[in-house]
């Protein structure tokens, strides 16, 4: 795949870019590795300066930034400028907290005696480079989730992204140089998937951080098992949204709408399949229905667009395949189902997909297991709570789930049943710096954000010592 900027909404390629050939990787690797060795010295005061001074920077490039992402991967530019503050806080959140998240930790005075020592703790270390390769769909925040934590850890970072967002990483880079990081902290290497393996095997980069397909999941997570490196990996999800007769069912079906549609379908943790209660099904699927409908689909820079176009050919083509397998399959479009009539003029050849809602699906349909990357909603029918747990854990996926309820028993057995990485309660699934977020099963395994995220790419030292 070319590195390229190619407009989604019309299908033109703005701008293409030089791969970087095996001498500029290796001058870039060996800068990481010089600026680590440095860099991993540093205070937390001094890191939290670097990063709050990165954090004003974006905000006063929000706009901007904004406009470049809408313009690679056809977001909504009000939902492109609702992602960069949403890195801005993220920054300046872990420029507060990460000396607090990473202090020693002191075992009790009693344990410590027991293991023959006067003092001993936890101390947390940087690892060193690690490369992440990120995709497309949240081309800032995906970056940010794992670079802010990460840097003010110690460690430095080598962005392999997505090859269809490169204005956006090598705004990334820029950013962190403007913001006076050391030469080497923070680097874009515009390379294709096939560089991967050879940056991952050097041993001057410590460990990795994948956020993307599970076949590149796995192929990442295999080399660095090869090599004895540590990953991070959130490959997708097929995430629940269960609706039990005690919810508010208006309320519901009004925030299933933006939990299905927002950044145009295209969010790993975007609620995809819609698990109903059958006493509540037909009030919900019409409130619901009714509202994937009258979405507006156009132009992503205007701001009264609720969805754009899908970021590649390839993937509104793809999501046509999954509705038309389940429709083959005896499965009812209720609304939906293929490319808009009406489009803007300009657009007629972009990537566009009409919002929609399917029923009647079976097991035997490719879109009850595969992940839908657009905006399209899958319904089913349940007679109990327990018919909803066993349909919202038959999938590969585990990355979050959402479920809608009043009661607190029904709360319970859902956050001991759910096979999923979290649960949200009367609300759709979101990241937040303070919350663990990632995935189970084949949605990947190790946690970012929070304390758990940036303890992820730290050595856990113990320092013991005996009295004098």
């Amino acid at each position: 795949m070319p590195i390229a900027t190619v407009n989604p909404a019309t299908g033109e390629t703005l701008k293409t870019f030089d791969e970087l050939t095996p001498d500029g990787i290796e001058r870039r690797v060996a800068a990481a590795d010089a600026a680590f060795r440095e860099y991993r010295r540093t205070t937390f005061a001094d890191r939290a300066r670097l990063l709050d001074r990165a954090a004003g920077l974006l905000e006063a490039d929000l706009d901007d930034i904004a406009r470049t992402m809408t313009t690679e991967m056809g977001k909504p530019l009000t939902a492109a400028r609702a992602e960069a503050a949403k890195c801005v806080k993220a920054m300046r959140w872990y420029a507060a907290n990460a000396e607090r998240l990473l202090a020693d930790e002191r075992p009790p005075d009693d344990d410590v005696r027991d293991a023959g020592a006067a003092h001993a703790r936890v101390h947390y270390r940087p690892l060193g480079p690690v490369l992440a390769v990120m995709p497309w769909n949240f081309p800032l925040w995906q970056v940010v989730r794992f670079a802010a934590p990460a840097l003010m850890a110690g460690n430095v970072g080598l962005l392999k992204h997505a090859s269809n967002v490169p204005r956006t990483a090598l705004y990334l880079e820029d950013l962190f140089r403007r913001a006076g990081y050391p030469e080497g902290c923070f680097q874009t290497l515009l390379v294709g998937s096939r560089a991967v393996e050879g940056i991952l095997r050097d041993d001057r980069v410590a460990a990795a951080t994948l956020t993307g397909s599970e076949p590149a999941g796995r192929s990442v997570a295999a080399i660095a098992g090869d090599e004895i490196k540590k990953t991070v990996l959130e490959l997708g999800g097929s995430d629940p949204y269960v609706v039990m007769p005690s919810a508010d069912v208006e309320r519901a079906a009004e925030v299933a709408v933006t939990a299905r549609a927002q950044n145009n379908g295209q969010s790993c943790i975007a609620a995809k399949r819609f698990i109903v209660h059958t006493d509540v099904f037909d009030a919900f699927t019409e409130r619901f229905t009714a509202g994937m409908a009258a979405l507006t689909v156009g132009d992503p820079m205007d701001e009264t667009t609720d969805v754009g176009p899908l970021a590649s050919e390839a993937g509104r083509d793809g999501l046509q395949e999954l509705v038309d397998d389940a429709v083959r399959q005896g499965a009812t479009v209720l609304c939906g189902g293929g490319r808009p009539a009406d489009l803007p003029r300009g657009m007629e050849h972009g990537w566009f997909y009409e919002p929609t809602v399917l029923t009647g699906i079976t097991p035997g349909m490719r879109i009850h297991q595969e992940e839908t990357f657009g905006p399209v909603a899958t319904l089913y029918r349940v007679a109990d709570l327990d018919e909803a747990v066993k349909v919202a854990n038959d999938t590969y996926f585990g990355l979050s789930s959402n479920v809608w309820t009043r009661d607190d028993e029904d709360v319970r057995r859902f956050v001991r049943d759910l096979e999923a990485g979290g649960v949200f309660v009367n609300g759709m699934t979101a990241s937040h710096p303070a919350l663990p977020f990632g995935g189970v099963k084949r949605s990947g395994y190790g946690r970012e954000l929070s304390g758990q995220g940036i303890k992820e790419f730290c050595n856990a030292t113990t320092v013991w010592q005996a009295a004098s």
